[in-house]
């Protein structure tokens, strides 16, 4: 069991049928965008790029955490520099909490919790009635957590 840090296979097919909305542009004759998600998860959970679906399966549990996980916010809504395409969410943050996890699920919750990336931490992170913060990388066409190039 593992976690591999990747772009969900998955969702790479969901992005060419239209199915999730990052933006608040009209998109699939709607113009709200849809509700993002992240999940905490221990060392005992196997997460890849095969990961298709949010599952409670050896997902954290403790003080301050819930099943899940916590909502995210899109910081930067799809855009482009030069040949990459690109998106960022905001850090997030479970507050005085007590838990311990190995990596995380992004996933579509208003899309039948579609996954859409997998990130590894490379070894537990742990915090003891504390902030477990999640810090996304710049929002930029290098760095940030979704491009597309």
């Amino acid at each position: 069991m593992a976690i591999t840090q990747a772009m969900a296979t998955s969702f790479k097919v969901d992005i060419l049928n239209g199915v999730h909305a990052f933006g608040t542009t009209v998109t699939r004759g709607s113009t709200a965008a849809d509700t993002f998600k992240i999940a905490l998860y221990t060392s005992s959970a196997t997460l890849d790029s095969t990961t298709t679906a949010y599952s409670v399966t050896n997902e954290v549990s403790g003080t301050g955490y819930s099943a899940g996980g916590n909502t995210l916010s899109v910081s930067q809504v799809p855009t482009s520099t030069s040949t990459t395409a690109w998106l960022d969410f905001a850090d997030t943050t479970w507050s005085s909490a007590t838990i311990t996890a190995n990596g995380a699920l992004i996933y579509n919750s208003s899309q039948s919790n579609k996954a859409v990336a997998v990130l590894a931490f490379g070894g537990d992170k742990t915090s003891t009635n504390g902030d477990f913060t999640i810090v996304f990388p710049t929002a930029d066409s290098s760095n940030a957590i979704i491009r597309i190039a």
